[in-house]
């Protein structure tokens, strides 16, 4: 059998043709799926940072009710992966270790807080106060 003007005598395979028509479609649908999807991967970022601050607040507050107190700003959060020195500590507070943001940038914290007993927070995308969207800061006083 001829097909335009070649013989496959027992080849298999696609021609050029057929394989730029389909990467022709595949481009298509990154065109158009793409700018839906990133900004969701932004947003999952944001929603992730809130998740770990919130753990890390569970582990604070466990951290207080053994020592007493919440770890210092110089003891940071390092006092829940490892004891400070403090008499009553019963960690790692942590299963997995301290986790880093998001963005593999660590966590800021602060004790006594200005918003409360603790602060602690991500710059988020950024990694610089303040900011929208994206590079919007994920507090846990927010």
């Amino acid at each position: 059998m001829i097909l335009s003007g070649f013989h496959r005598r027992g080849k298999k395979g696609f021609t050029l043709i057929e394989l730029l028509v389909v990467m022709a479609i595949i481009a298509l649908l990154a065109a158009l799926v793409g700018p839906r999807l990133f900004p969701k991967l932004g947003k999952g970022k944001q929603s992730a940072a809130k998740a770990q601050i919130e753990l890390l607040g569970q582990a604070l507050d466990q951290f207080r009710l053994d020592v007493g107190r919440y770890p210092t700003t110089q003891e940071g959060l390092n006092a829940l992966a490892a004891n400070p020195g403090a008499d009553k500590w019963e960690g790692p507070y942590l299963k997995k270790g301290l986790p880093a943001d998001p963005w593999d940038r660590p966590y800021q914290y602060q004790s006594p807080g200005t918003h409360g007993e603790y602060d602690l927070w991500s710059f988020g995308r950024d990694g610089q106060p303040g900011g929208d969207g994206e590079d919007k800061d994920v507090t846990s006083w927010e």
